[in-house]
């Protein structure tokens, strides 16, 4: 894994840890990557970019290491709080398709990490204090939107989640719907959006259709929450 900072400039103190999509084959890097967290410094928050180890593993899940990576890089980013000017309790992810994915996972596994200790960091919480989910897969079984993933199950020890989706994303819109639902009946702060068209991988890049404001919620959803003023 590797990790990049984007430091904001001024500073809000919260901080969030980007996850970009690719379906744990790739990264797409700079589309939901390097220019989701030029858009984070924009409104003050600190970007950490989480390049996760890929492609997957064909002989264990498709998460394991992706997940592996973003509890260390959780930890690592809390280590650095005081130098990097964050507020502990103040991380956050936002997370693209299956890096939406690996960020409802992470939401449930943070209890103990899934790989050795390492150093200090890895004695630190990996629990994000929020998330955003921006058209997220594989959060249902077989993408069936009939049932939760049983690794992104919400519990009511989950973070509030924002979450961005189209109708149109024909694959995944059953299954963000459940998850939703999942997280409202576990009590848990969620906020869902879903505009008509859009289709899935948009990032933050201009279009015709109206997901394209979706930033602008997200702002207005951290101010709500007193992420950022």
């Amino acid at each position: 894994y590797t990790l990049s900072l984007h430091d904001a400039l001024p500073i809000s103190g919260a901080a969030v840890i980007v996850f970009p999509g690719g379906g744990y084959h790739i990264l797409a890097i700079d589309l939901e990557g390097s220019e989701i967290c030029e858009w984070l410094n924009s409104i003050g928050v600190t970007a950490v970019l989480l390049k996760y180890r890929v492609p997957e593993s064909p002989d264990v899940p498709r998460y394991q290491a992706p997940l592996q990576d973003a509890q260390r890089a959780l930890g690592i980013v809390r280590s650095h709080a005081a130098e990097w000017k964050i507020d502990p309790h103040r991380i956050g992810v936002l997370g693209f398709s299956a890096g939406g994915h690996l960020s409802a996972t992470l939401l449930q596994h943070f209890s103990q990490r899934t790989y050795p200790r390492v150093d200090a960091a890895d004695d630190l919480n990996c629990r994000p204090d929020f998330a955003v989910l921006v058209y997220p897969a594989y959060v249902s079984i077989d993408d069936k939107g009939e049932q939760v993933a049983p690794e992104v199950q919400p519990t009511a020890g989950t973070p509030p989640c924002f979450i961005v989706q189209t109708e149109d994303d024909k694959q995944f819109i059953q299954g963000t719907l459940l998850y939703y639902r999942s997280l409202v009946a576990a009590k848990v702060p969620a906020e869902l959006h879903v505009y008509e068209t859009g289709g899935h991988g948009y990032g933050l890049r201009p279009t015709s259709a109206p997901v394209t404001g979706w930033p602008h919620l997200v702002e207005a959803w951290m101010r709500l929450h007193g992420l950022i003023q």
